[in-house]
Order: structure tokens, then C-alpha cells, then sequence
């Protein structure tokens, strides 16, 4: 079964030429107004809106999982997958919020996003420094896991859409090996910079999961991320889900479940 629910607040008025969901409330729409004249160079003044969302282990605190959503969306549907069927008892999932910016490929309009978007096909230009920036949080947020006792071994960064892409590259880029990477309908952010000096986690498990029938992130730039990925890391799966669009489904819910309990958990 997917999962395609619309948050009924958002105005179709406002929606751009960007549509999509997964789990409840994913719309790859606009949720905010105009670019604001106080945004920094950077386009984005934070990186994250709040503290994230957490689901903690019911049972013995094994492994943490965070878990980066996509465009124009926040962690809260991500915490409630997590907190049910991709539960798992000894993972803790974080789920942090991204803050608002100014996104090129909406028409300069304000929503959630990591970084900024020019295009969504394999030739793309890049926000270099807003996905620099972005993984930089990601990277404080693993450190705190650290910190608090949970080996980078055990520790995975995942995520949706751009998030996921976020999550590929930021895992990759990240100076200890870490336990699993997920990206979920993403694709692979800043391809000239790898293997480089990026060598932690070159053999590190990647899990990709991608849908068939995916019109906005289609399926052969998932396929084309993979071919990539492995030129320098052969660990990688990839998962289809066969009628899936831009979503996710329980099928995949169940296999990232059981992939993250044989890398995380143990």
C-alpha cells in the first residue's frame, strides 16, 4: 500500500509545478510567500527549525537512525513512521525539521528545505554551500549521539527525497564509519568530490529504495546514484518498489526495519 496523503491546509493556489508525497503530509509543494530581503548570502539563516522529533527505544538503546525529510515538509511524519511500523525496539530515530528558505526550482519561494534546489535532473547545478552547511549539522547531530554513548558504528543517517540525497552525502562525508546510510527516492549530491579524501565510509551498508513509477526523482537517476555510489563502495542495495511514485510504501518501511536491525542493532 502507498502512502499519498495531502495536507489539507496547503492551498492548491500555492502549489508549484512540483507535486508529490510519501508518508502523511510529503508534498513537494510551497508552504511559504516570497524570498524575504533578511536572508543571509547564504540563502538560509539556519539550518534547522526547532528541536528534531524523537522516537526513543523501548527496549535497550542500541542504535540511533536519523532521518532527514524532503521539500517543503518537517520530521513529524517521519517520527510516526518510525514510532510504528519501522519501529524497532532498540532504535532511537531523530527526526530534525529543516527551516525555511527561499528553494530556485519553486520560483524562489519560501518552504522547508536543507539546502536550495536548481533542478532535479542529473545535470542540475548545486548549492554547494548549503549542502556543505546542511551536512555540517548533520555531522553535530551524530556527534551528540556519540557523545551520549552510541558508537558511530551504530549510528545510521537517512532520509527522503533531499533529504535522503542530504543524508548520502553527508553519511559519506563523515570523518568516522558509521553504521548504515538510507536514501529513500534520492539521488547522490556532489558526485565530483568522491572518493576524494572521503574514505571513513567507503565500505559503509547503503540501502536505496526507489519507486518504479517515481516521476519527479525518476527511477534511472536512483539507478544512475547507485552505479556511482559503488564505483567506490560495493555495499550498496538497491530496492525497487514496483507501481511506487514519488512515496514510500510499508513493503519498503518492512525492508528498511530489517536492514537497519542488521547493521544498527546488533
Amino acid at each position: 500500500m502507498f502512502r499519498s496523503v495531502s495536507r489539507s491546509a496547503i492551498s492548491t493556489s500555492r502549489c508549484v509545478f512540483l507535486s508529490g508525497s510519501s508518508l502523511s503530509s510529503r508534498l513537494l509543494c510551497s508552504l511559504g510567500g516570497p524570498p524575504s530581503d533578511e536572508e543571509d548570502s547564504s540563502g538560509m539563516s539556519r539550518i534547522a527549525n526547532g528541536e528534531p522529533a524523537v522516537v526513543r527505544a523501548r527496549g535497550q538503546h542500541k542504535g540511533t537512525i536519523i532521518f532527514l525529510h524532503g521539500l517543503g515538509d518537517q520530521g513529524t511524519g517521519w517520527a510516526d513512521a518510525f514510532s510504528t511500523e519501522a519501529r524497532h525496539d532498540n532504535i532511537k530515530a531523530i527526526c530534525p525539521h529543516s527551516a525555511e528558505r527561499s528553494v530556485t526550482l519553486n520560483m524562489g519561494m519560501r518552504m522547508p528545505a536543507w539546502y536550495d534546489l536548481f533542478g532535479l535532473d542529473a545535470t542540475a547545478r548545486e548549492d554547494a554551500d548549503g549542502i556543505q552547511a546542511a551536512a555540517q549539522y548533520v555531522h553535530h547531530l551524530i556527534d551528540e549521539e556519540i557523545n551520549a554513548g552510541i558508537p558511530a558504528d551504530h549510528i545510521a543517517v537517512g532520509g527522503f527525497s533531499m533529504g535522503g540525497a542530504l543524508a548520502i552525502y553527508a553519511g559519506l562525508t563523515y570523518p568516522k564509519k558509521l553504521g548504515a546510510i538510507v536514501g529513500l527516492s534520492s539521488f547522490f549530491l556532489q558526485r565530483q568530490k568522491f572518493p576524494g579524501s572521503y574514505t571513513a565510509n567507503n565500505a559503509t551498508p547503503i540501502f536505496l529504495g526507489h519507486g518504479s513509477q517515481d516521476f519527479l526523482v525518476p527511477l534511472q537517476i536512483g539507478q544512475m546514484s547507485e552505479g556511482l555510489i559503488k564505483q567506490f563502495n560495493p555495499n550498496v542495495e538497491m530496492h525497487v518498489y514496483r507501481g511506487m511514485q514519488h512515496s514510500s510504501c510499508s513493503e519498503e518501511m518492512r525492508d528498511l526495519k530489517t536492514f537497519l536491525s542488521n547493521h544498527i542493532a546488533k
